[in-house]
């Protein structure tokens, strides 16, 4: 037996869908109304709720819409929802700005009174609330206070000792015309042939298997040991023959020598174990005349479209080993990347740049620097403290700005012609190190040439090697510490451990500025990198001409009266 259910005893659920869509389709009407009328320029239901008049809104028939009716509709959104949530939220979002709108009105109040206020809430520029960034002003005063000072020091020293520049003694000094005998500078650097040769002979030996893997490593490194260690014996037995600037020079040369027969044997093995890394060679199978012929086509197509590069072992020339040595780069590859053409405009302002730059360096050095150095000595001897930091203080200035000249000229100058010259393109010889924020940052970016030397060829092989980054990082610091104290020792014949000192020094410094840098921000950082930069150089240069003359001038100054 079925019973039926009265239609007025249905649950009302169909009853609320059809009264929401009813309510839909009367906000839909209404829009479509709207989008007729010629008089409407609210197109959603946004705008319309926004409407405070229903003033010149007619539908396309003329008659007039009343909002009022269909106020309940314009108070749902899309999803039938009210209105209160999205008013909560802007609200929320327009409660942000509260703080400013009551002190907008409150400034407006105030303005309106009679007494002519001039006060508001401000903040010192000084403070770091403030906003205030602009210090152009104060940069200006600083240059121009340092610019004041140097000029008192520079007229001092003219009034002091006059005009002590002398082109003929540069021309001395650079030659070594009055010191040493003959050209063995010039000899000792010929003699690097030697060495290169070597180098190249036994690579070409590795490559043809005609050397065992384990000899040829002998040879090369027995080879570039001695080549940075010939200068330390021919210099310490011969050392009357050799003038101070061409003692300097050839230790200089060697000790790139060095660095770069390093980066070519090491690069060349990498070469060669990629080389040999192949399976067993096996029987090729015979090919016609006729694809012989379309294979070499092919490859004939293939050079037309893309430079082709150099391949192990056909970089074992004297023609590439010479271009490396001769490039502006510590670290060897099979294939440089090259520039298209010579800019000669370029090449001519670069030369002018290091003709004039090493008068200036020379003339500053002999007006400025070397009276500071001599009247060092006897305040370093005695241990006199307050006056050796004064004559420390007063040869830090000429001796940074010779610093920074000497860099300009070397790493920009000097080092963009020459790879213009030689058709190298990658001019990255420095970063930006006047920001370094810490030692360690100075160190990465100042000398980029011996940075990737290092990075390459001694940080990582040490790291995979199964070393700690700190303890590569320590490796490295010895390193450099070795050849800063090789390039001044050896040529003064002078062998004290000061630069090697100040190099390892530069470990627990770094620690500090990095400390600084957390505490204390990055400027106060790079204040450390700076100030290491300007009083750490005179205090080593003080420290050797002190040792310098005590060992080679002992006996003059026994007999002599030292004179301010």
């Amino acid at each position: 037996m079925t019973t039926t259910k009265d239609p007025k005893e249905q649950p009302p659920a169909n009853n609320n869908n059809k009264q929401s869509q009813s309510k839909n389709g009367v906000a839909g009407g209404l829009m479509k109304r709207l989008r007729r009328s010629a008089s409407a320029t609210e197109h959603n239901l946004t705008n319309l709720r926004n409407r405070k008049s229903t003033q010149n809104l007619f539908d396309q028939h003329g008659n007039p819409i009343d909002l009022q009716q269909y106020r309940k509709v314009l108070n749902k959104d899309e999803n039938g929802n009210g209105t209160s949530e999205k008013k909560l939220r802007y609200r929320r979002t327009q409660s942000v700005t509260r703080a400013e709108e009551i002190s907008n009105k409150e400034a407006k109040q105030r303005k309106a009174q009679p007494d002519r206020s001039i006060h508001r809430p401000r903040d010192s520029l000084f403070s770091w609330s403030s906003g205030f960034t602009n210090f152009t002003g104060l940069v200006n005063w600083g240059f121009l206070l340092l610019c004041i000072g140097g000029l008192r020091l520079g007229l001092e020293n003219f009034l002091k000792y006059g005009i002590r520049v002398n082109p003929i003694d540069w021309y001395f000094f650079l030659s070594g015309r009055n010191e040493g005998e003959g050209h063995n500078a010039l000899l000792l650097i010929i003699y690097s042939m030697v060495h290169i040769s070597l180098c190249l002979a036994v690579e070409k030996g590795l490559a043809l298997e005609i050397i065992s893997e384990g000899l040829g490593m002998v040879i090369q490194i027995s080879n570039v040991v001695v080549s940075v260690c010939l200068p330390v014996v021919i210099i310490h037995l011969k050392g009357s023959a050799f003038s101070i600037m061409g003692a300097t020079t050839v230790c200089f040369f060697y000790s790139v020598l060095f660095l770069k027969l390093w980066s070519y044997v090491q690069t060349n093995m990498w070469c060669r174990q990629t080389y040999y890394q192949r399976q067993p060679r096996e029987r090729r199978p015979s090919i016609t005349l006729a694809e012989l012929k379309k294979r070499k086509m092919n490859e004939g197509e293939e050079d037309e479209d893309v430079t082709k590069l150099v391949q192990y072992p056909e970089n074992l020339t004297y023609k590439d080993i010479m271009y490396f040595l001769c490039a502006p780069t510590l670290c060897y590859e099979l294939n440089f990347p090259r520039t298209s053409r010579v800019r000669k405009h370029f090449l001519l302002k670069r030369l002018l740049e290091v003709l004039i730059g090493v008068n200036v360096v020379m003339a500053v050095f002999q007006q400025w620097i070397i009276p500071s150095v001599r009247n060092s000595l006897v305040p370093f001897s005695n241990m006199d403290i307050g006056l050796a930091t004064e004559r420390l203080l007063k040869l830090a200035l000429p001796n940074h700005l010779t610093w920074l000249c000497f860099f300009y000229l070397l790493f920009h100058s000097f080092l963009n012609a020459l790879g213009e010259v030689l058709n190298f393109a990658d001019r990255n010889f420095y970063c930006d190190w006047w920001n370094a924020n810490n030692i360690d940052t100075f160190w990465r970016t100042w000398n980029m040439p011996v940075h990737r030397w290092c990075v390459r060829h001694l940080y990582i092989p040490v790291v995979q090697m199964g070393y700690s980054s700190r303890q590569a990082s320590t490796i490295v610091f010895l390193f450099s510490a070795f050849f800063h104290e090789y390039l001044v020792s050896v040529p003064l014949q002078t062998y004290k451990i000061w630069a090697f000192l100040g190099m390892m020094g530069q470990i627990p410094l770094s620690a500090i500025s990095k400390y600084v840098e957390r505490r204390l921000g990055p400027r106060m950082g790079n204040i450390i990198v700076w100030a290491s930069i300007i009083l750490g150089q005179p205090l080593c240069i003080m420290a050797y001409y002190h040792d310098y003359v005590i060992t080679h001038f002992q006996t003059a100054l026994n007999g002599t009266d030292y004179q301010q």
